[in-house]
């Protein structure tokens, strides 16, 4: 296996304010290099380098780092030197949002350990419960999972995770982004009371996710080697190039990926407006506008309904939505850039409010990237560039959510539900194999989606916990100290 390497990775870094300092190949232990030279690597990543010492340090972290930078490898590597492997429990859990990922970082893990006497075992929906509940008997000592097939095995009591050391949340952003945040949470209960270590290993990893962070970390340090994408202000700003002609898809498509929990989305025209809001509509979304047709009670009880939360998405023109201040609003959403520079700056603020995170949107086509070059320019902001999702993206993305909230509904029904439920068994399997039964199972499927993923939204508390979580301690076992930023200080590579 190919070791990635990425010179760039280095050139700012952002560490803890009590950094340690990188340790070479050379400097680990035999067991560790041993790995290595399996692997086929012939230096560590730079990525590698830095998180490692934190580990072997028994040190919380978040570590962000690109995609396909070595992040695995990362935490692995130190596993190795902590886990006892004459042992038959599980010591060690890794948390990650896909069947997919689940798959690579066993495999990684797999080929890291060699003969070493290390057990490794996958766990993820839609396959049998049998390999899985076999390789706990046998005292599987890294467990690799989807949080909600995790949860089902401590559930039922397959899985105890009563000697666990190491608990490891791999692409973090996207299991909060994919509705895991519940089962994360809840896979807390079954932790040890004894003090254990956690860690956040993600591609970005911004302000919300840095504050969610500390119900799962025990103050952790924040360790950044991915130049373009340090997240330290209260508002991020990003923009995607998307076609012209495709612009109404492309902003669907994104909305599956941002999951904003309330977003106002700006037009430049009320014709615009209107046509925005129907697409939503006809999507599914829980979508309203604002123009300057309606009347002021009307336009008040719509501005109304987002500030209760009964109203996600909101599609007005700047005129409309002067004077609109909702606190709990996540992202700001610019169908288009406005033709007035400072008309950005007011969009940009109805998000990250009152002590809040917000993330600001644009879309442009590339006849209209000059025009929020000369924003970010005379604004001197930075802002962020993501590659547009494409069909096939949403389309997993949207199966994988879906496959979690069914599993979770499952998980909450008794025997004699389970029983009266049997009841449609046979039938489910008939229509599956019928090509007008698979277009009603698949209506069914696109409905469950939406009216648990948009429907009104159920926006958390600023400091990431519910009152009901306060009371009870919903993070981790331990002593804690929540809504609290990461030490972090800033420094250049010469």
């Amino acid at each position: 296996m190919e070791q990635p390497t990425n010179p760039q990775e280095d050139t700012e870094l952002v560490e803890p304010a009590d950094a340690l300092p990188q340790v070479s190949l050379n400097e680990l232990s035999q067991t560790m290099q041993a790995a290595v030279k399996r692997a086929g690597w012939v230096e560590l990543a730079p990525v590698q380098k830095r998180a490692i010492p934190y580990m072997l340090a028994q040190r919380d972290l978040m570590v962000q780092a690109r995609t396909g930078s070595g992040k695995t490898g990362a935490f692995i590597l130190p596993l190795l030197e902590q886990i006892d492997f004459n042992a038959a429990t599980c010591q060690a859990l890794v948390l990650v949002p896909t069947r997919e990922l689940a798959q690579q970082v066993a495999a990684e893990a797999q080929l890291l350990t060699g003969d070493s006497g290390m057990r490794v075992i996958a766990v993820y929906g839609g396959t049998s419960y049998g390999p899985q509940i076999e390789a706990f008997k046998l005292g599987a000592h890294l467990v690799v999972g989807t949080p909600g097939r995790v949860l089902d095995h401590l559930i039922k009591r397959n899985l105890s995770l009563n000697n666990l050391q190491t608990l490891i949340y791999d692409e973090a952003d996207r299991m909060m982004s994919m509705g895991f945040y519940p089962d994360m949470v809840r896979v807390q209960e079954f932790l040890p009371g004894s003090p254990i270590n956690g860690y956040m290993f993600s591609a970005t990893i911004p302000i919300h996710v840095m504050r969610l962070a500390n119900m799962f970390l025990n103050k952790p340090g924040f360790l950044s080697l991915s130049r373009d994408h340090v997240h330290v202000e209260d508002t991020e700003h990003v923009f995607y190039i998307t076609p012209g002609l495709d612009k109404d898809r492309a902003l669907v498509r994104i909305i599956e990926f941002e999951t904003p929990n309330q977003a106002i989305i700006f037009c430049n025209t009320k014709a615009r407006v209107e046509y925005v809001v129907t697409v939503l509509q006809r999507f599914g979304y829980n979508a309203d506008e604002i123009s300057s047709d309606l009347s002021q009670g009307a336009r008040e009880k719509v501005i109304q309904r987002m500030r209760d939360g009964k109203l996600r998405f909101l599609v007005a023109t700047d005129v409309a939505a002067r004077g609109i201040d909702i606190p709990d609003m996540s992202h700001v959403i610019q169908y288009e850039p406005p033709e007035d520079l400072e008309a950005y700056i007011h969009r940009a603020g109805r998000t990250g409010r009152a002590g809040a995170t917000g993330t600001a949107i644009t879309l442009v086509n590339y006849n209209e990237r000059r025009q929020l070059t000369r924003i970010a320019a005379h604004y001197e902001i930075e802002i962020e560039e993501r590659p547009l999702p494409h069909d096939e993206d949403v389309e997993t993305l949207v199966a994988q959510r879906l496959i979690g909230q069914l599993e979770a509904r499952l998980r909450e029904r008794d025997r004699l539900q389970i029983e009266r439920m049997q009841r449609f068994a046979p039938m489910a399997k008939q229509m599956a194999e019928d090509e007008d039964g698979l277009a009603l199972l698949t209506m069914l499927l696109d409905d469950t989606y939406h009216n648990w993923m948009y429907k009104p939204p159920e926006l958390p508390p600023i400091g990431g916990q519910s009152k009901k979580e306060k009371s009870s301690d919903g993070g981790r076992k331990g002593n804690r100290r929540k809504d609290r930023r990461p030490d972090q200080r800033r420094s250049k590579k010469a």
